[in-house]
């Protein structure tokens, strides 16, 4: 069986906890100065801290650059499955 993640590639660098360099991202949906939510192409990822900033937001290359006190990073469980459920569909159609 063929993993669709083997195609899809996303770095994050958290430096120090303070500057969060993440590529991948397809689409910012909710941030203010506690949290930051991003969708990727491996999911959800959420993003909890305090003063939190995105410096940096670049379309073209698809990277977010976040800065503050990084608390916590979690990826969504939900979509994650929602994402391999949809895949294993398509093979047994």
């Amino acid at each position: 069986m063929v993993d669709e993640k083997l195609n899809v590639m996303q770095n994050i660098v958290l430096e120090n906890r303070e500057k969060l360099n993440i590529t991948g991202i397809n689409d910012i949906l909710s941030f203010d100065d506690q949290v930051v939510i991003l969708s990727t192409d491996l999911g959800m990822l959420t993003i909890k801290g305090t003063e939190l900033k995105i410096n940096k937001l670049n379309i073209d290359e698809n990277e977010v650059r976040i800065e503050g006190n990084i608390i916590s990073l979690n990826y969504s469980q939900e979509n994650f499955e929602k994402r391999n459920e949809n895949f294993l569909s398509k093979i047994f159609k």
